[in-house]
């Protein structure tokens, strides 16, 4: 048994959903961060629950095959990313076998040659077009960077190897600026203090959307700020101020204000051109999302007679993919500027078949069906919690012929699919993608089609 505060050599044997490495003894479980199966490991309890333990991994006895030399520098404290000690072909096989045991304890029958190896990335670095770091001071210095994990902590940080290099210069650039006119960093303790967060988003053609988020409208020289920084980084298209007054752990707030630019920046899928603003949703992987959104496409098989409900929809990236193909395409979504966005891209990308509604989905999906709107084809995207009942239920009465599920959560993806099994639908294929390399995320997307 596992006894805290004890230093004991365990055996690696698995992951779980959290990419931490499992290990038993006499059919107790302890779960240890930054292992890989096959490693043999020194690790100290640090805590004990009835069923099982925590440890820290004090230093690896004999290392996995599987095990690699983690390739930045700050992944002994950021908690970005979970599996840079892991080699890449495993995190693959990993993400296929987490997402296979999600269906098999939600009790999903799942065909083995339905499930197929998880899409993965030539180049799995530079690869996010969206990060978010805290800011905040120590000993005189300002500092920015991700939290340390499992805290609130800055960690201050050179660069990141999953942002591209202008993002980097931008955020050193953005340091000096705030030192050179003696701006402070908010501090959650004191509640005083005016920069919170910095996020930086880019597109494919490497222009940079820079968002500073302050605590108050209050940003003492925030025009002077701003355009030095795009004068010393080209690349810079955009900086924006975002508040966010409230006492909260969320990185932004609802209030935009423009400081340089148009407050936009445009990036493409699919040949299609989309405005992403401040607090929009884009998929953070380019190369990626295309892969993902193409075999949702494709698995969607679209016609020109079908009409297709795109739900939680976002700025519309897969209902104007889906609009090329299908009769008409409704999207709905709970944020009021993704739905002002899809409208703008599907005018600008002239598409006139595309329908958007601004509302919960669980409230605007009842509301077309009961208008005797209903889809030959649905596709869903929702948030980590998955579908709400409401979706499901109308789904299930709709009776689409086919219904492709996009999932950034395979624990929510099995639930919803043993409730769409139990309303007549059949589970035809699963696609794993990874969307977020050296992390034990997964996106997921299903294929279930209507039983005859």
């Amino acid at each position: 048994m596992f006894e805290k505060g004890k230093k004991t050599e365990v055996e690696i044997i698995d992951l779980n959903h959290e990419g931490k490495g499992v290990a038993k003894r006499d059919g107790f479980v302890v779960f240890v961060e930054k292992t890989v199966p096959g490693d043999t490991a020194e690790i100290k309890i640090t805590d004990t629950k009835k069923n099982f333990a925590l440890g820290n991994l004090i230093r690896i006895v004999k290392p996995s095959p599987d095990r690699i030399e983690p390739l930045c520098s700050h992944y002994s404290q950021c908690g970005g990313c979970q599996l840079m000690h892991m080699d890449y072909k495993s995190q693959l096989n990993y993400k296929r076998n987490r997402v296979q045991n999600e269906f098999r304890r939600a009790s999903v029958n799942v065909d083995e040659a339905a499930i197929y190896d998880t899409m993965g990335m030539e180049e799995p670095l530079r690869y996010r077009n969206k990060t978010a770091f805290s800011v905040a001071q120590k000993n005189g210095e300002t500092i920015i960077g991700p939290y340390e994990e499992g805290t609130y902590n800055t960690v201050n940080i050179a660069g990141c190897m999953l942002q591209n290099s202008q993002s980097d210069k931008a955020v050193e650039y953005f340091r000096q600026l705030m030192e050179k006119y003696g701006v402070s960093a908010y501090d959650k303790n004191t509640g005083k203090g005016t920069v919170r967060n910095i996020v930086i988003r880019s597109s494919r053609n490497n222009e940079l959307m820079f968002i500073i988020v302050t605590s108050t409208d209050n940003f003492p020289n925030s025009l002077q700020i701003a355009r030095e920084l795009s004068q010393s980084v080209k690349e810079i298209k955009t900086v924006v101020q975002n508040i966010n007054s409230k006492n909260t752990n969320l990185v932004m707030g609802y209030k935009n204000i423009t400081l340089f630019g148009e407050g936009t920046i445009d990036d493409t899928i699919d040949n299609l051109v989309f405005k992403i603003s401040p607090e929009t949703f884009f998929q953070v992987n380019q190369s990626q999302t295309e892969k993902l959104y193409s075999t949702a496409i494709e698995y969607a098989g679209l016609t020109k007679d079908d009409v297709c409900f795109d739900i939680y929809c976002g700025i519309g990236t897969i209902s104007l993919m889906a609009a090329r193909r299908a009769k008409k395409v409704y999207g709905v979504e709970i944020v009021e500027q993704s739905i002002i966005n899809a409208k703008e891209n599907a005018q600008r990308n002239n598409i006139k078949n595309a329908e958007f509604y601004a509302g919960k989905a669980e409230v605007v999906l009842p509301k077309l069906y009961k208008k005797n709107i209903k889809a030959d084809v649905v596709i869903v995207d929702p948030p980590r919690k998955g579908c709400e009942k409401e979706v499901i239920d109308t789904i299930k009465s709709m009776q689409p012929q086919r219904v492709v599920y996009v999932s950034c959560n395979p624990s929510t993806l099995a639930r919803d699919v043993k409730l769409l099994e139990e309303g007549g639908y059949k589970l035809k294929k699963i696609q794993p993608v990874d969307m977020f390399p050296w992390t034990h995320h997964v996106e997921t997307v299903c294929l279930l089609t209507k039983k005859v």
